[in-house]
């Protein structure tokens, strides 16, 4: 057997963004990056003690999406995008990160298109 160990793409619960006071701060503080059709806010802030040391949560507008199966599928296609994108996040000793993408564009996506922007905006990321 080889004992080559393969990266893991997982997005466990410990690492998405839900808390509110985190959420507000985060549109408080944090500097805004956007790659049509997603735009990204996030914040680096001093390590915790948390065992996961990047948040991120997703979000799309009510307004161009008004049925929740459209919004509920754009969250996936976003969750997804950036769990196969996460090793592009740069890694960090003594930050952590949230950010928190939204999709702000008015038509449905596809994968294709979301996979490359969340992972350009992933790229942009520096402390």
């Amino acid at each position: 057997m080889n004992s080559v160990q393969k990266p893991r793409f997982t997005y466990p619960k410990a690492a998405k963004l839900k808390s509110k006071s985190g959420i507000d701060r985060l549109f408080l503080e944090g500097k805004s990056l956007f790659v049509y059709p997603i735009r990204a806010v996030c914040i680096f802030h001093p390590k915790a003690a948390e065992e996961v040391s990047v948040k991120v949560g997703v979000s799309v507008s009510k307004r161009h999406f008004k049925r929740a199966t459209d919004r509920n599928r754009i969250k996936r296609l976003l969750r997804e995008a950036y769990r196969l994108n996460q090793g592009l996040v740069p890694e960090q000793k003594t930050h952590d990160l949230s950010c928190m993408l939204t999709f702000i564009g008015k038509e449905m996506p596809d994968f294709k298109t979301i996979f490359k922007n969340v992972g350009e905006i992933l790229r942009q990321l520096n402390p």
